[in-house]
């Protein structure tokens, strides 16, 4: 199909994206790889009048090692995201993940602050982010502000972002040697996932996080508080679904969702005790 009628601005730079987005309003969305908006504006189920085009914003492609954290420009592309050393060394479950996200053409044009801000609860990046307790870094002509990953998602490709805001920075702690995990279940190659998992665990403390399993990315805290009180693998991933809230589709009904949910939950945990 045919995207409805468009205006196209570029912009050269964060502050000018942000002038440009707070002039235009509702009416104006952000176009960085397009992967995500494109479909959606052919289908004409997103309809701007005005497409502000940042995807030349060089100033928000980087990965920094920030002593704690490492800060990701919300323009950095998936590929260098997968293949940066400072994410691999500090935060390899990031650098996993992101290898699983498309195909290589979407991974060299595809950003990660778009798959983050797109918000779609079956991406792979949402809930890593969520499981390594990052925070995402929002700016808008009334300054800049921090969003807990926990704190961003409001439900089906809704996030907390303001109108005339736009993410610029990703900040993901340093995992430390914690052991990790990435399991995707899906029916072929490069589909997106019928049900995901992104885990880690350093001794008694863990975290788990899914995707596809209700409206927004999903903190699994039961598994993370059942492996907290000393509870075996197999107890901790059989309560992976206790705060999803999974729907059917073509791909699987809700207790199919569930049942790998709790398969794959005791995969990555296994494959993060080792």
């Amino acid at each position: 199909m045919i995207p409805a009628a468009f205006e196209y601005v570029r912009a050269g730079s964060a502050e000018e994206a942000i002038s440009l987005i707070a002039q235009h309003g509702d009416e104006a969305k952000f176009l960085a790889g397009g992967h995500s908006l494109v479909p959606l504006m052919k289908l004409r189920l997103a309809q701007p009048s005005v497409l502000i085009d940042i995807g030349r914003v060089s100033d928000l492609s980087y990965v920094t090692d920030a002593g704690d954290h490492i800060a990701i420009g919300a323009l950095t592309r998936h590929r260098d995201v997968e293949t940066s050393p400072i994410v691999l060394e500090h935060a390899p479950l990031l650098a996993h993940a992101t290898s699983h996200v498309g195909d290589p053409q979407v991974r060299h044009r595809g950003t990660i602050g778009g798959s983050l801000a797109h918000a779609d609860p079956a991406s792979d990046l949402p809930a890593t982010t969520l499981a390594l307790g990052a925070t995402y870094v929002a700016q808008g002509p009334n300054g800049t502000r921090e969003i807990p990953a926990g704190s961003f998602y409001e439900g089906y490709l809704t996030s907390v972002l303001s109108p005339d805001e736009m993410l610029t920075e990703i900040r993901v702690p340093k995992m430390n040697g914690a052991g990790w995990s990435f399991q995707k279940f899906n029916r072929r190659a490069q589909d997106w996932a019928i049900v995901g998992v992104a885990a880690w665990r350093n001794g008694s403390e863990a975290a788990v996080a899914l995707v596809n399993m209700a409206s927004v990315p999903v903190l699994a805290t039961s598994v993370g508080s059942a492996i907290a009180s000393g509870a075996s693998i197999e107890d901790a991933a059989a309560q992976a679904a206790a705060e999803a809230d999974p729907q059917a589709d073509l791909n699987a009904s809700v207790e199919y969702r569930q049942h790998l949910a709790r398969v794959l939950t005791r995969r990555a945990l296994e494959e993060a005790s080792a």
